[in-house]
This record gives C-alpha cells, structure tokens and sequence, in this order.
C-alpha cells in the first residue's frame, strides 16, 4: 500500500487522511498505522490543516518537502541534470556539452561533479533517489548498458551499482528515450495516455513504447530501436556496421552530412552562406535555412521526414497507438518535418489505425529525459522506502 500512497502524494500534492483513506479504499486505522510509519521514516510530513468545510479542520499530510530526487539525460553529445523536489518539481537543473563516446569513468565522474555542485549550492543535503538515461540499449533489470552502437567502453558498465555507492540512494538506469516517454507521460502532452509511441529524433533516433500504462522494454532491454530498421539497402554505413539504417540517412549527423553536400554544391544559398561563415553546417542550420525558405532545407527535412514517416506507419499498423509524439533535437526541425511525417503515416497505416491519431511535437521539449528520470528515481525510492 505504501508505494500506492506515496505515488498519490506524489501526482495530488498535500491530502487529508480522510481523502487519503477514500482514495486507496483502505480501512482508517490501516492508514494511519502506515503513514505514522511513514512518518517516522522522513517520507511524509504534516503540512497543516485542510480547508474548513464546517467544524473540525483536518490535517493534510504531504511527502517530506526535503525530499530531492536527480533526473540525468545522458544525450550522444550532452549532459543534462535536474534536481527536483518529492512532486518532481524542479529544484535547479545543469545542461552542458558532452561525449559519450569519452567512457563511462569521465561522464559519470562528471555526473558527479554536477550533483555536488547542486548539493554545494544548496539543492539537497542528501538524495532520495537517482534516474539516469542513457542513449543505448539498457538491461533495465540489472542497470547496465548493453552493446550500445554509439557507446563505447559502456557495454556492462555498472551505472546503477555506481551511483547507488557514491549517494547513498537507489538509482535507476534505462534507455534515453524511455525516460522521454516517461518525463512526457507524467507532465506532457501524452499526460495519462495509456498507448503512445514517443520517438526521439536526435544524434540517433529511438522509439519509447508506452502499452497499457507502462513502458515496453523488450526481453533484452532493445525495443523501440527503430533507428536500426533498414530503409535503404544501398545507403551509407551506420554506426552499428549494417548499411541504410534509418538512422544513418535521417539524424543529427546524416542530415549535417547532406547539408554539408548542399552547401559545397551550392544547392543552397543559405548553407553555403553558413559554411562559409562558421567552417561547418549542422542539422540546426537546415532548421533555420527552412525557416528563411531556402528550397534545399525545406527539401532535406521532407526527405527525413517521409523516412521517418515510413517506418512510423509500420509500428502505427502493429501497435495500434492513440497517441505519437515526436522529440529530441531534431525536433527543432518543427512543422515542416512534422507534416511530412503526419502525410505518410496516415497515407500508409489502416485507416481504422489513423482515424484518431494525433501525430504531435513533444511538449516538455530537453526536459522531457530528465523529468522522466526523476519519476523513475520517485519509484524506486517508493519501492525501497521502509
């Protein structure tokens, strides 16, 4: 019962012992007996009385306002932390630059290095639970990378086992873009949808699948890899050895790879203009070339767009969802990828499949990971509590 009454506390915020009772359909005296022990273990507090509705106010009780909780998004090419309080409200966050491809012992040393930094500034005195992603398959169950493409030195690497020994704190490690679809689930625009599929469109591109209310991992931890899935047998070797992944020919490095092409062929005026100017294009030049009308851009993002559309209409006929949301950074790219996106999927999938599926840009945006790995610090936290 106890993980039941934190979670309320959680998601509603202060409640009296009445609503408490009523909500979790419990007995009275069962309740008070476990939120006295919940008491005595610092994971609730009293938080003053309720609203008067005619003789005696009762008291609400609510989580510990001490206790924080660290969300970490492990991108390809960045590091994003955010501490929040016991209702995931962020308390401070710290975004900066990284590789992951500089190991395992330099990220999380500089992981580290950030949560003192918040604990020094006076975020924290102690943590109460660590979620991390990670941007590679995860065996969710033992909290390690597993054979990621774009990871090296990770494979086994005992993230979980690490973080728990240095804060004193249980930690939970899984894939990046499943805490996506958690943080959106939770505070997004995918708020309480059951069925969904997130995909994050970034230096690499992942699905989250969201079935009945939880997340689909997979036996081995690697479902929603759909930037493996072969869409052009002749194309450009990907990072995982085979040729013609989707995400070879449509991410942050294939779209600054064409870019580049565009520009040196003078096909775009406005990339040759930033080529010129900064020694190199990115798939953010693309966005912003789109957004003055330069044809080529426009054309670039389509061509990404109707790749991922094709391998969307696929999952769209076998998994049925209510719900597609798109993120990571790419996702800048905005309403021209997007249409593009939306056309093929409802011109390729059933009808019966398309007929209510809204096809939406994420809501939370870069703090989607970390408040995803947040929620999942709260509930293995809630799961431990005594």
């Amino acid at each position: 019962m106890h993980v039941r009454l934190l979670r309320l506390l959680r998601d509603e915020g202060p409640l009296s012992r009445a609503e408490l009772a009523a909500r979790l359909d419990v007995p009275r005296p069962r309740l008070l007996a476990e939120l006295d022990r919940l008491v005595a273990a610092g994971q609730v507090a009293e938080a003053g009385p309720a609203q008067s509705r005619g003789g005696r106010r009762s008291t609400l009780v609510e989580l510990n306002p001490e206790i924080r909780y660290a969300g970490v998004d492990l991108g390809a090419t960045s590091i994003d932390v955010e501490i929040t309080d016991g209702r995931l409200e962020p308390v401070a966050a710290y975004s900066e630059p990284a590789d992951i491809r500089s190991g395992p012992k330099a990220t999380l040393h500089r992981v580290n290095e950030l949560l003192a930094k918040a604990k020094a500034e006076g975020c924290f005195s102690r943590l109460d639970g660590i979620g991390i992603g990670v941007p590679g398959p995860v065996s969710f169950r033992d909290g390690l990378p597993v054979s990621p493409p774009i990871m090296p030195g990770w494979d086994r690497y005992p993230v979980r086992e690490l973080l728990t020994r240095e804060h004193g704190c249980p930690a939970v490690v899984d894939n990046d873009v499943n805490i996506m679809a958690v943080g959106e689930r939770h505070g997004g625009v995918a708020h309480s949808v059951d069925n969904f599929l997130f995909v994050k469109i970034g230096t690499g591109i992942g699905c989250g699948i969201y079935l009945n209310g939880a997340v689909y991992r997979g036996s081995d931890g690697c479902a929603g890899d759909i930037g493996h899935i072969q869409v052009d047998p002749a194309g450009p070797v990907c990072t995982c050895g085979n040729h013609g992944c989707l995400e070879a020919v449509f991410s942050g490095g294939a779209l600054a790879r064409e870019a580049t092409a565009a520009a040196r062929s003078g096909a775009s005026p406005a990339l040759a203009e930033r080529l010129a100017a900064n020694g190199a294009v990115t798939a953010l030049d693309v966005a912003a070339g789109a957004a003055e009308g330069d044809v080529a851009c426009i054309q670039l993002i389509r061509d990404g767009g109707r790749r991922v559309g094709a391998v969307l209409a696929s999952l769209v006929s076998f998994v049925n969802p209510s719900l597609i949301v798109i993120g990571g950074g790419l996702a800048q790219l905005g309403h021209v990828m997007l249409a593009e996106i939306r056309s093929v999927v409802y011109k390729r999938s059933l009808p019966l499949a398309t007929g209510n599926l809204p096809l939406v840009l994420s809501e939370l945006g870069s703090r989607a990971g970390v408040a995803g790995a947040a929620l999942l610090a709260s509930e293995i936290a809630f799961e431990q509590a005594s």
